[in-house]
């Protein structure tokens, strides 16, 4: 059973002006935050010295504003959206604009390239780029072979890419991520399992909701259970995997939590090989590089 995270990258960059002096001001939504208030986000603002709480940015000659309203961990904001028809959602899909990672530095003809073909729930920063690598007839191929296909979503927020900056990782703050995995999902992981089958994870953020939806599941006898919520799971070397038994994904950032997640699951020892192996032959990294299959 293949396992895949629907979620949809927001076009999420939104360039404008501040209201009072005109500056330049670029917000990056992170994370829709519900529990604050309707049409609030998580956001990192830049300039940030220069944009506080209590600041407007206005965006498309006013058809959206953002307010911020406070400060977060890590050097980012709290903002409130707004536009004068109500209309967040259809403004901002309007205005925005894909987020990609710094690396890739030229535009995109098509910004679907940046979406898996099985996207659908809308809420994140940055592609589940593992799940790039599949088309539509890709999918019918695995099925037709007797592969079947599941979905969960967690909507990725920047802070998947921060940097490991501590020496030991027991210290390192692990961010927290929205996820849900339903009760279909759930049922077609346990009989899956029940028949002997494996479970594929397709990228690391799948691999944080089914760990994460296994850890529930202790003592109910199933494998997963269905869930949703926030999850800060820290997958690292000598975690015990309760519900992945196969992993697709991309080669990742040096000092990453993702890096940390795979040698977890393949060990340090072969994934400093693989990485080697890659460099050697000259495999591409990062969202639109190359992906392994673990086993």
């Amino acid at each position: 059973l293949l396992v895949a995270n629907a979620s949809k990258v927001l076009p999420a960059r939104l360039k404008g002006v501040k209201e009072g002096t005109g500056g330049q001001t670029e917000v990056l939504l992170l994370a829709a935050r519900p529990d604050l208030g309707t049409d609030v986000w998580e956001a990192l603002v830049n300039p940030g010295r220069r944009t506080r709480p209590g600041h407007r940015v206005t965006f498309d000659d006013g058809a959206l504003h953002v307010e911020v309203l406070d400060y977060t961990p890590f050097h980012g904001r709290i903002v409130r959206l707004s536009a004068p028809d109500g209309e967040v959602a259809t403004a901002l899909t309007r205005i925005g604009q894909m987020p990609l990672p710094p690396y890739i530095t030229a535009p995109l003809e098509d910004p679907t390239h940046y979406q898996t073909v099985y996207a659908h729930e809308p809420g994140s920063a940055a592609a589940p780029t593992a799940g790039l690598h599949f088309t539509p007839e890709l999918l019918t191929r695995l099925r037709a072979s007797g592969v079947g296909a599941a979905f969960v979503t967690l909507h990725i927020g920047l802070d998947t890419f921060r940097p490991v900056e501590v020496e030991r990782l027991d210290e390192h703050k692990m961010h927290s991520e929205a996820y849900s995995l339903d009760a279909q999902t759930a049922r077609a992981i346990n009989e899956a399992h029940a028949g002997g089958g494996r479970i594929v994870a397709v990228g690391t953020t799948s691999v944080r909701v089914l760990e994460t939806a296994a850890e529930m599941a202790t003592g109910t006898g199933q494998i997963v259970v269905p869930c949703g919520g926030r999850t800060s799971i820290f997958i690292q070397p000598g975690h015990h995997f309760g519900a992945v038994d196969a992993l697709i994904t991309n080669f990742h950032l040096p000092k990453s939590t993702l890096l940390v997640l795979v040698s977890a699951f393949a060990s340090r020892e072969l994934m400093l090989h693989a990485y080697e192996v890659a460099v050697k032959e000259g495999y591409r990294f990062y969202s639109f590089g190359d992906a392994m299959l673990i086993l």
